[in-house]
């Protein structure tokens, strides 16, 4: 919740342009390393061989949540600690562009929000393993499905963050350099995310990657009955 203003530049105490201005050399060395902190955290701790290793640590039914827990706060501090940069690439001010532009926006966040409950958002977030072990109930793993926004591409989460990341209608120095490191960040983890996948479901999920686009939409393209969706990983989503 507090991402959608801090990226739109609304209702939040700090947001991605506000707060004083110093060392352009510094703030993009302080933005830099906040950010490949959190690509870092949310990319390790969802592979399984970092799993294996913190279930002797914590009881496996919280493994999920934690990993939630530690993405959160390492979104805080890129939302703590974010310097602005000054300069301005480009600037839409009024007019229909404006509203097209923010309609973009809203359209992204609304894509990442429906893509979790497409799947499971309590599963996603961990609450459902939880749950199930309180109830007494084990674990099972989410039914290979591919609804709606997974028919037409692979992962509608990240085309959500994408949308939303460069649907700026003013875009600054800093936005842009969140904009592009976020996008090479997702680009790269994807690769880390579908191995995983293809590992752990095997032809089923290297069909469905041969059948349906990762991130570009195609249309008329409709998946296969019963091939796997792909389970998103977030902070933000894996």
């Amino acid at each position: 919740m507090y991402a959608i203003g801090f990226l739109g530049n609304f209702g939040v105490p700090k947001s991605i342009d506000s707060g004083p201005e110093g060392s352009i050399a510094a703030a993009l060395a302080i933005d830099g390393a906040l950010l490949t902190l959190f690509a870092l955290q949310h990319s390790i701790m969802a592979r399984p061989w970092f799993k294996r290793a913190w279930t002797r640590i914590v009881p496996e039914p919280v493994e999920r949540s934690t990993y939630v827990v530690f993405s959160s706060l390492a979104l805080l501090l890129v939302f703590w600690q974010w310097q602005p940069i000054g300069g301005v690439i480009w600037k839409i001010d009024g007019g229909i562009a404006e509203a097209i532009i923010l309609g973009l926006y809203a359209v992204g966040l609304l894509v990442v929000l429906l893509s979790t409950f497409l799947i499971n958002h309590f599963d996603l977030f961990g609450l459902r393993q939880v749950y199930l072990y309180m109830i007494g109930r084990p674990y099972t793993h989410l039914e290979f499905r591919t609804p709606f926004f997974y028919r037409y591409v692979r992962h509608p989460l990240y085309v959500g963050w994408l949308l939303t990341f460069w649907s700026a209608p003013v875009m600054t120095v800093a936005h842009l350099f969140f904009a592009l490191m976020t996008t090479a960040y997702i680009l790269i983890a994807i690769r880390f995310e579908e191995a995983d996948l293809v590992a752990f479901h095997g032809e089923k999920y290297t069909r469905y990657r041969q059948e349906v686009p990762m991130i570009v939409p195609a249309l008329g393209v409709t998946g296969t009955s019963g091939t796997p969706a792909t389970r998103e990983k977030a902070a933000t989503a894996n």
